[in-house]
């Protein structure tokens, strides 16, 4: 059996032809150092998103709560104060604001913000409502 040169030549040519130049493996290491650090930095800030709603998710909750305990006992017409909520090993400061309703007299917004921190930053947490002053 004898081997025709044109069939050898078609498969060391075809060998040849399946790598990738030199210029195709620089272009994809360059489009690779451009995507990663952005997709890198993408999910950065997806969990910085994720942290910061789950704390203030927590703000909230401690907000209500205490304008809640404010409002029954009855301390909600004292004109400032303020404290810490101990939640597990994390403490929150809160403050209390009351002010007169701009559209009825004898009606005073109560609000408590409490303040959250998320990875060195501190948020601002509030809960407001309506108050008949006259109460």
């Amino acid at each position: 059996m004898r081997f025709r040169p044109a069939n050898r030549r078609s498969r060391v040519a075809d060998r040849a032809r399946a790598g990738f130049t030199l210029a195709e493996v620089l272009a994809a290491l360059l489009f690779m150092a451009i995507v990663i650090p952005v997709a890198v930095q993408g999910l950065y800030i997806a969990s910085r998103a994720g942290s910061v709603a789950e704390r203030k998710a927590v703000g909230t909750r401690l907000a209500e709560r205490k304008l809640n305990e404010l409002i029954v006992t009855g301390q909600w017409q004292s004109s400032a104060q303020k404290g810490t909520i101990q939640e597990g090993l994390r403490s929150y400061p809160w403050n209390l604001q009351s002010e007169p309703w701009a559209e009825d007299g004898a009606m005073r917004l109560v609000t408590v913000h409490v303040s959250v921190p998320v990875q060195g930053q501190d948020y601002d947490v509030a809960v407001s409502t309506l108050m008949d002053a006259s109460q």
